[in-house]
C-alpha cells in the first residue's frame, strides 16, 4: 500500500494530467465551434437567441405594490406577504 506522500503526489500529477487534458479538449473544442459559425455564417445570436440578456435572477429593486395606509409599510408583493396583509383582500392595499 502506498503511504500517504506518494499518494499526494500522484493526486497532484493527476491534477495536472487533468487541467492539461481539459485545456487540449477545450481548444479543440472551440476550434471546431468557430469553424462551424464561420461555415454557416452565424451571429451570435443565432448562437445565444435572446441578446445575452440575463436570465437569472431579477437585478435591482422592486417598486411596491402594495402599502398599509396605517403603518405606512410596503411590499412588492414578491416574498412571502407580511403580517399586515396576510389573509386581507390585497385590492385595498394596491398604490
Amino acid at each position: 500500500m502506498a503511504s500517504l506522500q506518494e499518494l499526494l503526489k500522484q493526486q497532484q500529477m493527476l491534477a495536472l494530467q487533468i487541467e492539461d487534458a481539459r485545456r487540449s479538449e477545450i481548444a479543440e473544442v472551440l476550434a471546431k465551434i468557430r469553424a462551424q459559425v464561420q461555415q454557416y455564417s452565424l451571429t451570435v445570436n443565432d448562437v445565444f437567441p435572446g441578446g445575452g440578456r440575463h436570465r437569472g435572477k431579477a437585478l435591482g429593486k422592486v417598486a411596491p405594490k402594495y402599502r398599509d395606509q396605517a403603518s405606512g409599510k410596503t411590499w412588492t408583493g414578491r416574498g412571502k406577504a407580511p403580517k399586515w396583509i396576510e389573509g386581507r383582500d390585497r385590492s385595498q392595499f394596491l398604490i
